[in-house]
């Protein structure tokens, strides 16, 4: 596969919905920077980052041609880190699609799925920038 780039889509429905030229991604942020989908194969292998780059109304989508029915994907989403205000964002996790209507199976609970380091001095304010998309059940179009 060609890497693949994101055109304009539609900002709804939300969620991953197919179309005749292949998958509309649509993801609600208001205070993110940038936001990926992630394609993988079936063994969990990413295959692909594709940046959504349009955005109305703090709904951020795109089209990506090609995809069918049953592509497994998660979003990775960049912008502040300052958990005091509320904001986690850490594009080193990946995320499942709150939309999706279908997960590839359990997650592995190992210390890189979550946002902080465990044991660190700060707790819950520590940011672990381990990658946990190879722990992370993944969404399926």
């Amino acid at each position: 596969m060609s890497t693949p780039t994101s055109w304009r889509g539609k900002p709804y429905p939300l969620g991953a919905t197919l179309t005749p030229e292949g998958v509309n991604f649509a993801i609600y942020s208001e205070h993110c920077d940038k936001v990926f989908v992630c394609l993988y194969d079936r063994d969990g292998n990413e295959t692909a980052k594709v940046q959504l780059v349009e955005q109305t109304q703090n709904i951020w989508h795109g089209l990506i041609h090609g995809l069918k029915a049953g592509q497994y994907y998660g979003y990775r989403i960049e912008g502040p880190y300052d958990p005091k205000q509320g904001h986690r964002f850490n594009p080193n996790k990946l995320l499942l699609d709150p939309y999706s209507k279908s997960t590839s199976g359990p997650i592995d609970w190992n210390h890189a799925c979550f946002g902080y380091e465990i044991g660190h001095p700060d707790e819950s304010l520590s940011m672990d920038t381990r990658d946990s998309g190879p722990y992370m059940p993944k969404s399926v179009v």
